[in-house]
């Protein structure tokens, strides 16, 4: 059986199974969990009432929260000629067109997030196998393909991000930082969570969220009551 260390103890003490309908007392139990020796990622793992495997029961979209997630991210830009000095100017960290592609073909992935033309999806097709894993396949749903280079750029400098739910309709998505202020976390959880239910899937029937729990990346499972957004 494995050994559940002092820390790991201490921190479940602290929270006591509690179902919390407060949202500050649920981030103030959070923060006191944090007590790993570096900053912790904050997180929420939503199980919703979806069967991924149909098409009308699928989550997947973009937010943009409050105070961002805490994380810069390396972005890349596959796009023909004409549009290099635009991506360039609009900070993307890689541009490249037929160059970027056989880079990644050969598994150099140096990027966080991939930004493509709408001309250049045709030559990505082949990529499928090595991006699709990894979560890296442009799409026009979660905003990764674009005519506005420089539009979609900034909005994702400034921390749009895309999430969705996993094959067994959880969904496990990051909120901030265990150094953010109590209500930067309850502005950016909110706001993810409107996200979710604003997005929910036209085949969902009945009750949409099954269970809602927040931690750290090491603290234990807080559970939040599912009213404690109304």
């Amino acid at each position: 059986m494995r050994k559940i260390s002092r820390r790991q103890k201490e921190n479940r003490t602290k929270i006591k199974n509690i179902i919390y309908s407060n949202l500050e007392e649920a981030i103030v139990a959070l923060k006191q969990t944090a007590t790993a020796k570096f900053t912790e990622t904050v997180e929420l793992h939503a199980n919703l009432n979806i069967d991924p495997k149909y098409a009308d029961q699928q989550l997947r979209t973009t937010v943009t929260l409050p105070h961002g997630v805490g994380k810069s991210i390396k972005i890349a830009v596959l796009t023909n000629d004409s549009n290099i000095s635009e991506a360039k100017e609009a900070k993307a960290d890689i541009v490249g067109s037929d160059d970027l592609i056989d880079e990644i073909s050969q598994g150099n992935i140096g990027f966080d997030l991939l930004v493509a033309t709408p001309d250049m999806m045709p030559k990505l097709a082949k990529l499928g196998r090595v991006l699709g894993p990894k979560g890296l396949m442009p799409s026009p749903k979660s905003g990764t393909v674009s005519t506005n280079l420089t539009a979609t750029l900034s909005e994702f400098k400034k921390g749009k991000f895309e999430y969705k739910a996993d094959k067994t309709g959880v969904v496990h998505v990051s909120f901030g930082k265990s150094n953010f202020t109590e209500n930067q976390l309850i502005d950016n959880l909110s706001s993810l969570y409107k996200s979710i239910e604003q997005n929910r899937p036209p085949g969902v029937k009945g009750k949409y969220f099954k269970s809602l729990f927040i931690c750290t990346t090491m603290g234990p499972s807080i559970q939040l009551d599912l009213n404690a957004f109304v």
